[in-house]
């Protein structure tokens, strides 16, 4: 296989696997809601105030909690886990090829040179 073909197959891969799991998980509960709406454009206008009545910016709000960000990677593990060993049966093809055509219309992937300089430093 040449290079070319490599890399089309690899983005590919990478797209829905990101579509069936990591987009379509418990991140979509962490998504939905009301956005803020922002006038300036970066949220800087834009504050949290909680119970002990602190002002926080929306810039340094968490929005996501440990258990939360616990139960979202637990879904995100499972769902890879499955993927790789269940990517033949006949259900789980027929899911990819539903979901295919959006992922297909996202951005191209690019190597994340973070992955691959980790314990180089």
């Amino acid at each position: 296989m040449n290079e070319a073909d490599e890399k089309r197959i690899a983005a590919k891969l990478a797209r829905i696997m990101a579509m069936l799991c990591v987009r379509n998980t418990k991140l979509e509960t962490l998504h939905a809601g009301l956005t803020p709406v922002t006038r300036t454009g970066d949220y800087s206008d834009v504050f949290v105030h909680d119970a002990d009545g602190r002002r926080i910016p929306w810039t340094d709000v968490s929005r996501i909690d440990d258990a939360e960000m616990r139960a979202l990677m637990q879904d995100i593990v499972n769902r890879l886990y499955t993927f790789h060993l269940e990517a033949d049966d006949p259900k789980l093809q027929a899911t990819i090829e539903r979901w295919m055509g959006a992922a297909a219309t996202w951005d191209e992937p690019e190597i994340d040179p973070r992955m691959i300089s980790r314990g180089q430093e």
